[in-house]
């Protein structure tokens, strides 16, 4: 990592190595110094160096997987540290496991990878964002139960019961047949329920969701056979501009840009692939519902270890 502090206005990027984030994070870099937050360092490094390479712009890297909540905790220190002056972060790291996996905590990793993690990353942020901040989340309308186009997909929305319970890897009654499912969309329907209720609690900053669209060219589904993930990259990407719902990370990289750096925009906001305002589910619109869960989320994380 780069020790050296630039004194240019810093966002935070989690998820940069490939896809929506990657494209995100090299836009971001004209905007400012980049704080790439991912697993795997070697990738970290190749886009920290295209950064330098394309816009000779600043970028430092951290090393943290999200599904381990010390890993967690020891990122959030070691970006602290930098003492940068951080305008904005994206979450955008995700996954979306076709069988079931658990994290070091023991916790489904899916629900601890898309939201215990970024939750515990983002409150541990909070008080060294700049006034006026930005965070947004990428989220997903497969939280929806009466969206049709995941409808259609297999989705049958989130299916919250408790942080408890999603951390067993637990879902109400009445989900997908499809293994993973149930798990992302109850991990989305958590991302949007926090940004909901962190835009109530906390009026300093700015919290917004970000619907990228089906993005078939992402590494999202790395999980699944070589042959559908060929026909994601090469078959249906090419096709996303021509269909409703769909993008590509290219397009979704633009929009998350610049809901995240325009100053104009409000908070508590979820955007479409379009950049425009969209409805969120009924459960997740109800502010008693996004506020208990992030209540349930801090007392779960409050049981996980520090170090």
């Amino acid at each position: 990592m780069n020790k050296s502090t630039p004194t240019t206005p810093a966002w935070i990027i989690t998820g940069p190595t490939s896809g929506i984030g990657r494209r995100t994070a090299l836009k971001l870099a004209k905007h400012g110094t980049v704080v790439l937050v991912g697993r795997d360092s070697k990738k970290l490094s190749e886009v920290q160096a295209e950064i330098l390479a394309l816009s000779g712009g600043h970028a430092l890297s951290i090393v943290c997987d999200f599904a381990d909540i010390r890993c967690v905790h020891r990122a959030v220190a070691e970006i602290v540290s930098l003492k940068l002056p951080i305008a904005g972060l994206v979450n955008n790291a995700g996954i979306m496991p076709i069988s079931r996996s658990r994290s070091s905590q023991g916790w489904d990793l899916a629900f601890a990878t898309n939201h215990l993690g970024p939750f515990a990353f983002t409150e541990g942020l909070i008080p060294h964002l700049v006034d006026g901040a930005n965070v947004v989340f990428t989220c997903s309308g497969v939280e929806d139960p009466k969206r049709k186009p995941a409808v259609a997909a297999g989705f049958r929305g989130g299916r919250y019961i408790s942080a408890e319970a999603s951390a067993r890897g637990e879902w109400k009654p009445g989900g997908s047949s499809k293994p993973g499912f149930d798990a992302y969309a109850t991990s989305k329907q958590c991302n949007l329920a926090t940004v909901f209720a962190f835009a109530h609690e906390m009026p300093r900053l700015r919290f917004n969701a970000v619907e990228p669209g089906f993005n078939p060219g992402t590494r999202l589904g790395r999980d699944a056979n070589s042959i559908l993930q060929f026909i994601g990259k090469f078959v249906l990407s090419p096709l996303a501009p021509l269909i409703k719902y769909w993008s590509t990370p290219k397009r979704a990289a633009r929009v998350i840009t610049k809901v995240l750096t325009d100053k104009s925009t409000g908070t508590g906001v979820y955007y479409d692939e379009n950049g425009n305002p969209m409805h969120a589910s009924e459960q997740v619109s109800t502010l008693e519902f996004s506020n208990r869960v992030v209540a349930e989320t801090r007392k779960l994380l409050a049981s996980a270890p520090m170090n």
